[in-house]
């Protein structure tokens, strides 16, 4: 009956350094991530500017695009449709006119970050970089947070002061 624990015992101990074994390779699953297939996807858009590509747009070159890209959701002046509205509501610490640019956002970089990373909601990452700044322009621009001629790019963007900035706590003030 000993033999037969040791058997027991030994054929249990062979299994375990195999499934070690096997488990430190990986389990195969999906593929290693490249470089170059990161880079793609590393967009991150820091509230100080840090990140922004070149480029620039006005909010008169923002507004074919946002009627021809977002008014299908955002409705045609942007004051919500079956998705939510981009403007309008009290441009200050409030959100009694609902959750909009002007009173939710705390950087203006934010805008530029989704815009680019996620419109339009049916064709993500689908916009061109003098595409995104120009909707920037426009939905700042008609939430009276810039004005009418301004040019947004790298330098200028970060600069906006968004209304409602003070009444969010910053997660890492030291990378701002």
């Amino acid at each position: 009956m000993s033999m037969r624990k040791f058997s027991i015992g030994a054929v249990s101990l062979v299994l375990a350094v195999a499934a070690g074994a096997a488990f430190a390779e990986g389990p195969n699953l999906g593929k290693p991530v490249s470089p170059s297939d990161l880079a793609a996807w590393d967009i991150f858009i820091m509230p100080d500017g840090t990140g922004l590509p070149p480029g620039s747009g006005t909010s008169a070159q923002g507004a074919p695009i946002f009627k021809q890209k977002c008014a299908a959701c955002h409705g045609e002046n942007g004051e919500g449709g079956i998705a939510g509205p981009l403007i309008g509501g009290p441009p200050h610490a409030s959100l009694d006119g609902g959750k909009t640019i002007a009173n939710f956002y705390p950087y203006a970089t934010t805008i530029f970050d989704y815009v680019r990373r996620a419109m339009p909601y049916t064709q993500p990452r689908s916009l061109t970089d003098q595409e995104v700044y120009a909707l920037t322009a426009f939905l700042l621009a008609r939430n009276k947070l810039i004005g009418e001629t301004d040019t947004m790019n790298a330098e200028t963007l970060p600069k906006v002061k968004m209304p409602n900035r003070d009444n969010f706590i910053t997660r890492f003030p030291d990378r701002i």
